[in-house]
């Protein structure tokens, strides 16, 4: 039995899962089934969609599951021939020690952090947020406490200190499945073994809520606020009020004295200077075309 013959279970959720999903089904392997989360109501009309990876893996006639409890896929799981492996990217649920054990040798987690340093549900937002200087992709076995299960192996990515969420999310899903198909063969066949985690160096990251949205000029640094700017960027997104008018702040630069009506004295007496805005109509603008349309 070759390598890409091992059974697959894919457990995925997010657009993060996309990239690692579309590289195993063109590697080659033998998926059997992808899990994910249920078709959930979005949008202003509130329409029922499905995520991505379902339509990723209907396209090339892969079985999806949809539970509502994780476990209602074991008798699924003991149904197949042979015990399978299962790999886990950005799937957003726990999973429960009873089918972590239906698989051999485990579930194969991509996480984008260089653990311990950031277990939790916000590690990507988080480095850019606290201006670390790198951060990087660990392919781990996956446990039932949290990020805490042994690392097969790692990836260093420096960070410039100007990426956006949303761009260190592409380069991360990109890194983690490079990773993934370079370490998943010898992961299968058992001639690489996972390394333990020091639980005494972890350090945990919380899920991000809307009430961060707001920016708070008066308890931050302009530095620490043009990184809440860029790391917030997908969501909550940073919102200030103007005038009376509630804007979306989405690129910003740090500048010693106020240039314009937009630049936010911040704690340190520095000011957060806005190069770019959601105005309250929804458009996307410059801060000039903003103090000549509402000032």
């Amino acid at each position: 039995m070759t390598n890409t013959s091992k059974t697959i279970i894919f457990f995925g959720t997010d657009d993060f899962s996309l990239t690692a999903l579309q590289g195993l089904i063109d590697a080659g392997y033998n998926i059997v089934a992808v899990v994910t989360k249920p078709d959930s109501k979005s949008g202003r009309g509130q329409i029922l969609t499905m995520p991505s990876v379902k339509k990723l893996a209907q396209k090339h006639n892969i079985p999806v599951w949809q539970p509502a409890k994780i476990v209602d896929i074991n008798i699924d799981i003991q149904k197949l021939d042979t015990k399978p492996t299962g790999v886990l990217v950005s799937f957003g649920k726990i999973i429960p020690q009873s089918t972590i054990d239906l698989f051999e040798p485990g579930i194969i987690n991509v996480h984008p952090s260089l653990l311990p340093t950031y277990r939790g549900p916000s590690p990507i937002e988080s480095a850019i947020k606290n201006g670390d200087s790198q951060t990087g992709i660990s392919i781990m076995k996956l446990s039932f406490k949290m990020d805490a299960g042994p690392i097969y192996g790692q990836i260093v990515h420096k960070l410039s200190g100007i990426e956006t969420c949303r761009e260190l999310y592409q380069t991360m899903s990109q890194l983690g499945t490079t990773a993934l198909l370079d370490l998943l063969p010898s992961i299968i066949n058992g001639s690489l073994q996972p390394t333990l985690q020091d639980d005494n160096k972890a350090k945990y990251c919380q899920l991000i809520t809307k009430d961060e949205a707001w920016l708070k000029p008066t308890e931050i640094t302009a530095t620490e606020a043009e990184r809440i700017v860029r790391a917030y960027i997908i969501f909550p997104k940073t919102k200030f009020k103007i005038s009376e008018n509630t804007i979306i702040i989405t690129k910003t630069h740090v500048t010693n004295e106020q240039q314009t009506k937009l630049d936010i004295l911040c704690s340190d007496h520095k000011y957060l200077s806005i190069d770019e805005l959601i105005a309250p109509s929804g458009r996307k603008m410059s801060s000039k075309d903003f103090i000549n349309g509402y000032f």
